[in-house]
């Protein structure tokens, strides 16, 4: 089975179908902590929506689409990285990620992310990568900068999260950049 090791005790695997338990548990524990930052579908209440997010992205990644791993910490899974979109035709990705708040501080997000750009930009031969954050997620702004993209934009009241709109960045890093870094 395909496991990277990230840091210490962590280690990054896909998140698949047979995991719908763990992922619900999982997302019983950072639900409320995820839920304002992340797409409004990833976030299910019950292991039948966490096997519907899981059947999801693993018919995407049956088309070479999106793709969904995760990042275990201890043996216990604590969040995880993807490819949102990926389109090898267009040569470009969006990347995201979501993470309970007992992980959070050990770098392993940036570390997974690492890995996946390494791999986008590296193996398929993308020529730009994505990330999209509500702009008020300094965490995800910071992971952003760490992985060396640029901030674009910001599109204005894009993002709506129960009733309110927030506005949204756009950061993308280029395979040149990627490489020369």
């Amino acid at each position: 089975m395909f496991s990277l090791p990230l840091r210490g005790n962590a280690h990054l695997c896909p998140l698949e179908l047979w995991h719908a338990e763990e992922f619900a548990a999982h997302l019983d524990r950072a639900r409320e902590h995820i839920r304002p930052w992340v797409g409004s579908g990833f976030v299910t209440d019950d292991i039948d929506g966490a096997r519907g997010t899981l059947c999801r992205y693993a018919e995407r990644q049956a088309a070479d689409g999106a793709r969904l791993y995760g990042i275990w910490l201890d043996g216990t899974l604590v969040g995880g990285v993807m490819f949102v979109a990926f389109d090898a035709a267009a040569g470009s990705c969006e990347v995201g990620c979501w993470l309970e708040p007992a992980a959070e501080g050990h770098g392993l997000v940036t570390a997974a992310c690492r890995a996946l750009l390494d791999w986008a930009f590296t193996t398929r031969g993308l020529h730009r990568a994505e990330w999209r954050c509500r702009a008020d997620n300094a965490r995800s702004s910071a992971v952003a900068e760490r992985l060396g993209m640029t901030l674009e934009g910001v599109q204005r009241e894009a993002w709506p999260y129960e009733g309110t709109r927030h506005d949204k960045q756009n950061w993308a890093v280029l395979a040149t950049e990627w490489r020369a870094a």
